[in-house]
């Protein structure tokens, strides 16, 4: 094993994992701090909090999701439900040689994070959620729920459930498509009120169909750009889409754990324009409940969905200052 990094130092490596393989970009040295990403993304939408977080005396971790990036992509569909993601975290840790660890997760990377220290909590001593809140397991069937929210239009999430669908669409331009769907739901190129919802597909077309025209949002460089797309031309975008593929498998899954709180002290960050936080509003407002060892919560005023990307002082700000407050890690 590689010695420990340097704050300036970014170590890529392959542990072993029930996935086959899990790559990670490790910089830092100090108690573990654990980063997934959500859709579609990779370890790359960490890169502001990597140094950050090294400079403040952790050792920060950021994974690609198994079905992303250089990590193992398993053929199987079911490979990709949540227990299978949250077993691949728990040996990660464990391949890093560590015992516990600070698990903080975004977007579909959130729901992993949580699920990891719901059913782990000797593991993840302390779980930050970014952009999408904390919703206790239970609830209606997810794709009979995605199902009633579209109306005479299609819910994106139901979109992207029928495999092969949401490939054909994306894989014959995927620089294109990401930009376009970046830029829908950044805060500075994202439609404006009045304009179709760019998470909902009229019948018959596309996405893409409402992606906004022009130019990229300010947080994306061609060069980051170039990173994301160069990955997932090489992987395509089938390992990705099946996280939405196993929604109900989860749900039968965690049918033991329906309701239950996260009980770990906890860190909420979400954009004030983002849909997630607007349609997740009463997820939020149950936090006193389903939250209980909350002791951090911010709504970014003016900022989307990329919170870590779209306002990255401020969100390494608030991480690093919760951080240092845990008295698990200080």
């Amino acid at each position: 094993m590689p010695h420990a990094a340097r704050a300036t130092d970014v170590i890529h490596r392959l542990v072993p994992a029930p996935a086959g393989r899990i790559h990670l970009a490790e910089q830092g040295a100090g108690p573990l701090v654990l980063l997934v990403h959500g859709f579609p993304e990779c370890w790359y939408s960490w890169r502001h909090q990597l140094p950050a977080l090294a400079a403040a005396g952790y050792r920060a971790v950021a994974v690609d999701v198994r079905g992303y990036g250089r990590s193992a992509k398993p053929e199987a569909l079911d490979a990709y439900r949540m227990l299978e993601l949250v077993a691949d975290n728990v040996a990660v840790v464990e391949a890093l040689g560590e015992r516990s660890a600070v698990i903080v997760g975004h977007d579909w990377g959130a729901t992993i994070a949580a699920t990891s220290a719901l059913l782990h909590p000797e593991v993840f001593h302390a779980v930050g959620l970014l952009s999408v809140p904390y919703t206790p397991p239970g609830g209606p069937k997810p794709s009979e729920a995605f199902a009633r929210m579209g109306g005479p239009e299609e819910f994106y999430v139901s979109y992207f459930q029928q495999p092969g669908r949401a490939e054909a669409e994306i894989e014959p331009d995927v620089r294109g498509w990401l930009a376009g769907f970046y830029a829908a739901l950044s805060a500075d190129t994202m439609p404006g009120p009045g304009a179709p919802d760019p998470h909902f597909v009229a019948h018959g077309g596309t996405l893409r169909d409402r992606f906004p025209a022009g130019r990229p949002p300010a947080w994306l460089a061609e060069s980051d750009l170039d990173v994301y797309a160069g990955e997932f031309e090489r992987t395509g975008m089938t390992g990705a889409l099946n996280r939405y593929r196993n929604m109900d498998r989860d749900w039968a899954d965690l049918a033991d754990h329906t309701g239950a709180p996260l009980t770990q002290p906890s860190l909420f960050l979400g954009g004030a324009l983002d849909a997630s936080t607007t349609w997740l509003a009463d997820a939020i407002k149950a936090y006193p409940t389903t939250l209980p060892g909350l002791r951090s919560s911010h709504l970014l005023d003016g900022c989307g969905h990329w919170i870590q990307q779209e306002r990255p002082q401020e969100t390494n700000r608030l991480l690093t200052d919760w951080l240092a407050a845990l008295p698990e890690i200080a």
